[in-house]
């Protein structure tokens, strides 16, 4: 009987001792696979840092292709754009008051001579008096039309006379050069001087190159 007990506790004892040894190496087992485990993240959470760290420190280029396939964007789509509609006026221009009569000098068939800004030769009357009131009125108004309007010497032209302002039969305003009134041939083409020399009455401003502002 006692040797019995004494095998049974024997037999006990060495049971403790494997369970305590397999609980050891599961323990180490389990303890390893943590570190394991701990040192892959690890290294997982260093190679993200590394490429992290490269793809913002190193500067970005756009693609040709997808340069070429962009589509074009609206001049109003966005504030930012610099293709903005630009103003109805040009701050350089200088624009004359409405009613204004450009008048330059010209070259012609008969030399330089005075025309109107689209080209229409101007004439003189040689029945009119200097500073008087201009006598082509009725059916001779009809073929002779005043010059009217207010005058103003082209930009590059320096005429020697001085232009001036006559009323008319019925509150008009003519044109006038050094006090003779002005006129336009009817019909008359630009630069056409048809109208000269008519009826021995009718004549162009001669005027010279020397007029010109070079």
């Amino acid at each position: 009987m006692r040797k019995s007990g004494c095998a049974a506790a024997a037999g006990l004892g060495s049971l403790v001792l494997l369970l305590a040894a397999c609980g050891g190496s599961s323990s180490s087992s389990s303890a390893a696979g943590a570190a394991s485990s701990t040192a892959t993240q690890g290294t997982a959470v260093s190679s993200s840092s590394s490429t992290s760290a490269t793809s913002t420190s190193s500067p970005r280029t756009s693609s040709p292709s997808s340069t070429s396939n962009a589509k074009p964007t609206s001049s109003n789509s966005s504030p930012g754009n610099t293709a903005q509609a630009q103003p109805s006026t040009n701050p350089g221009v200088t624009f004359l008051p409405v009613g204004t009569t450009v008048l330059i000098v010209q070259h012609s068939s008969l030399g330089w001579v005075m025309a109107e800004a689209s080209g229409l030769v101007v004439y003189t009357y040689a029945k009119d008096s200097k500073g008087g009131t201009p006598t082509c009125t009725g059916s001779c108004a009809s073929v002779w039309a005043p010059v009217t309007g207010m005058p103003k010497a082209g930009p590059a032209d320096n005429f020697p006379g001085t232009f001036g302002l006559v009323t008319r039969a019925g509150g008009v305003k003519q044109i006038t050069y050094d006090g003779y009134p002005l006129y336009l041939y009817r019909g008359a083409s630009p630069l056409s001087t048809k109208g000269n020399g008519i009826d021995g009455e009718w004549h162009v401003v001669p005027l010279s190159a020397s007029d010109i502002s070079s």
